[in-house]
């Protein structure tokens, strides 16, 4: 897929109406090389105040390992996609501390076969409702692939099919998007989506699988958004004391290695992040690690490699030599057994830990 094609005709269109807020900063992604890299400017931009639209446009394949969707990135081959290719899932994970209704997707993504199959098969179920366009009226199907991003989060686009061999595929909908952008008018997300549909069936390309789903905001009375008000207003300690206390009602409830409790403990992880205590957010991934490894959860789990990853990386940003050496051999024994993604991941922790012990 040409997914850089769209680029010239986004880019002329103003942040502001990108956005659909007064002021607006954006960050270009312009075939980018390596998950990491990637997933450190989703990591920023979810931290950040305010709404967040973020335009993804590329190929969607799957692992050969776990069978989980992944976005293609420049390096992505069928063969190294765990490895090269950014998993679906991190959306989800970085963007769920966001408030209701303040994050868009707008999607334009065409299938490899194999994630096409799975896709259209009515087999399994998933979890992002989609419709399925044809000539006749749109009729809701079953989404196999976890497209999950979020349930606060919005999700506007298409899954193209695979083109034909020997034919490289064009970003019909997001070229739509971007060329109604350009008029300067920012329509709602639910109008921007359907008259781009209609340019696409106009250009007699098939859309695919139809992608509308508005985020479904927190229940009445839901713990999140009270935590979150608590940290867009600077308030961390009230923050995580609530988090805290559904933790303990989870931990009485449900038992301390339950996904109830651990979704706590990790919202914590989380909330310490945001404080900027990186040891104590570093600290609570291991435990979240480390329980889901006692409760038989295979190394090479979405869930397992994620709370290992996020580990390593407040650990890294740990300023206090002696707390960062406290955690630094914690972190090489989860690193043994669970390698992750990212090539030398070990060996980078080993390294570190010999430059700490040389310093005071």
């Amino acid at each position: 897929m040409d997914a850089a094609s769209v680029l010239p005709v986004l880019a002329a269109v103003p942040p502001a109406v990108l956005s659909g807020t007064d002021t607006a900063n954006v960050v270009e992604l312009a075939d980018p090389l390596e998950p990491q890299a990637v997933l450190t400017r989703l990591r920023a931009a979810a931290t950040a105040p305010g709404p967040l639209t973020a335009y993804v446009t590329g190929q969607l394949v799957l692992d050969r390992r776990q069978r989980l969707p992944h976005l293609a990135l420049a390096r992505t081959t069928a063969s190294t996609v765990r490895y090269t290719a950014f998993p679906w899932h991190w959306f989800r994970e970085e963007l769920r501390l966001r408030p209701a209704g303040a994050t868009t997707l707008i999607l334009d993504l065409h299938a490899g076969p194999e994630a096409w199959q799975a896709l259209s098969s009515p087999q399994a179920p998933g979890l992002l409702p989609h419709q399925q366009s044809g000539p006749q009226a749109p009729v809701p199907v079953p989404a196999p692939l976890a497209l999950d991003s979020g349930r606060d989060t919005a999700v506007y686009g298409r899954v193209a099919p695979p083109p034909s061999r020997r034919t490289v595929a064009a970003p019909a909908y997001m070229k739509a998007v971007a060329t109604l952008l350009r008029s300067g008018r920012r329509p709602s997300n639910e109008e921007l989506h359907q008259r781009a549909l209609t340019r696409v069936a106009a250009e007699s390309a098939h859309p695919g699988l139809v992608l509308a789903r508005r985020g479904s905001g927190p229940a009445p009375g839901d713990p999140h958004a009270a935590i979150t008000a608590a940290v867009r207003s600077g308030r961390h300690v009230d923050a995580d004391a609530l988090a805290a206390r559904h933790e303990r009602s989870a931990v009485l409830a449900y038992g301390p290695a339950s996904e109830e409790a651990l979704h706590w403990t990790e919202v914590r992880a989380d909330l310490a992040m945001l404080a900027g205590d990186a040891a104590l957010s570093c600290r609570t991934w291991l435990t979240v690690a480390a329980a889901r490894l006692n409760t038989g959860q295979a190394v090479d789990a979405s869930v397992v490699e994620t709370a290992v990853d996020r580990a390593h990386h407040q650990w890294g940003r740990i300023e206090d030599p002696v707390r960062a050496r406290e955690l630094g051999p914690l972190l090489a024994e989860l690193r043994i057994r669970v390698p992750g993604r990212q090539q030398g991941a070990l060996d980078h922790v080993r390294r570190q830990l010999s430059q700490l012990q040389t310093q005071s």
